[in-house]
């Protein structure tokens, strides 16, 4: 990640994580620990190949997983998160906790709702 010498210093890290996918594919691999490309495509529903093959390039280049190779035929590839994308666990944490609240409330205010009503959300 570069960074220009006019940006926040947190520009270039949020440019990064604002990628299509990327927040996601961080948090299958800090939820659910490494995985393999076919695994991590079905996990990511609506994204294609060739996008996820960029986000994983991407994040690689980055520093914030790793790409392990083993030499077997058809080639096993695994992706997991390295130490710098480790360092994201507790924002992803706090990202989780704040939408399963979101959706609790959702869901509370949703139920609530007389019905033929619309809620604020919609």
């Amino acid at each position: 990640m570069r960074r220009r010498d006019t940006e926040c210093p947190m520009d270039a890290l949020l440019r990064l994580l604002m990628g299509p996918w990327t927040t996601y594919i961080l948090w299958i691999l800090r939820s659910q620990g490494p995985a393999r490309f076919g695994a991590l495509r079905r996990q990511v529903p609506g994204i294609s190949a060739k996008v996820l093959t960029d986000r994983l390039r991407l994040l690689e280049e980055a520093g914030l997983i790793t790409r392990t190779q083993e030499p077997t035929i058809p080639p096993r590839v695994t992706y997991a998160l390295a130490a710098r994308g480790r360092e994201l666990s507790g924002v992803l944490d706090t990202l989780n906790d704040i939408s399963l609240r979101w959706e609790r409330e959702e869901s509370g205010r949703a139920r609530r709702a007389p019905k033929g009503t619309r809620t604020a959300a919609e």
